[in-house]
């Protein structure tokens, strides 16, 4: 089986990553803090955007291959693929420690949810033959 659609998805997720990665890794180096945040709200904040990055990507991205390997079409891949990474851009936005109800962390989490649903779908479709 070739995979053709979600290693399109994982590589864009590869460079959120990286630069959510980046942000975290600028921002130890300038406040000389190796493990951990320091009691720096803002080293915290962008830990926790970077780390929400990896557990949304890693989960769906997982559930994209399967579909895809179980033979998905290729429109729900791209869909669930284009949820994720409009969650995935949004969120960092919308992820405040003064405001946990901002727009771009609800677009965030809900477009993921639906990138999620839709790939277990995909899923059980196929595990069920329909």
């Amino acid at each position: 089986m070739e995979f053709t659609v979600t290693p399109v998805y994982a590589l864009a997720a590869a460079f959120i990553y990286l630069v959510l990665w980046m942000r975290v890794t600028a921002l130890r180096s300038k406040n000389a803090t190796s493990i951990g945040d320091g009691g720096d709200q803002e080293l915290l904040l962008r830990v926790r955007q970077h780390g929400n990055c990896a557990e949304w990507f890693s989960f769906i991205l997982i559930l994209m291959i399967l579909a895809e390997g179980m033979g998905a079409p290729s429109t729900y891949l791209h869909v669930s693929g284009a949820l994720l990474l409009i969650g995935r851009i949004a969120h960092p936005f919308g992820l405040k420690v003064d405001n946990a109800g901002h727009p771009l962390r609800y677009v965030g989490n809900g477009t993921n949810i639906l990138a999620a649903l839709n790939a277990m779908v995909c899923l059980a479709a196929n595990i069920l033959g329909l």
